[in-house]
């Protein structure tokens, strides 16, 4: 899952580029799996899995500590702690990487890895996926 979310965000740090507004790749992936997933379980089941993530995220990445999801399921705080990350030597930020790959992980505990690969197609349709080997980390 670690390198699954480190290939969204590196993807989202070269898609900003083009992109006028500069969110950070973490909020850009983020935001992406929010709006794919809160169709299917809703603002609050979202939210419930966000909060999991975060909470199972911050004692590995302490710079998370002042991030929080709100009742809407969005992150706040999270820019804050991303502007200060050099975008050159870090694109993906490593607090980024534990937040999205503890939040995929629990996606695919709960509905299972077809199902999360699915989501993660509706987010990223250019992206090509593998079944076994994208989500087990490994390029196909």
């Amino acid at each position: 899952m670690r390198d699954l979310a480190r290939r969204l965000l590196v993807y989202e740090a070269g898609a900003g580029k083009n992109s006028e507004p500069m969110d950070s790749p973490t909020l850009r992936v983020y935001e992406k799996l929010r709006k794919s997933l809160g169709e299917f379980v809703g603002v609050t089941g979202f939210q419930l899995l966000a909060t999991r993530a975060l909470t199972l995220a911050k004692p590995k990445a302490p710079s998370l500590s002042a991030v929080r999801v709100a009742a809407d399921g969005s992150i706040q705080g999270l820019g804050a702690i991303e502007t200060q990350i050099d975008m050159n030597k870090d694109p993906a930020g490593e607090g980024g990487i534990i937040l999205i790959a503890g939040l995929l992980g629990l996606l695919r505990i709960f509905l299972g890895e077809a199902l999360t690969l699915s989501l993660l197609r509706n987010a990223w349709p250019g992206e090509a996926f593998d079944d076994r080997n994208s989500v087990h980390g490994r390029k196909a």
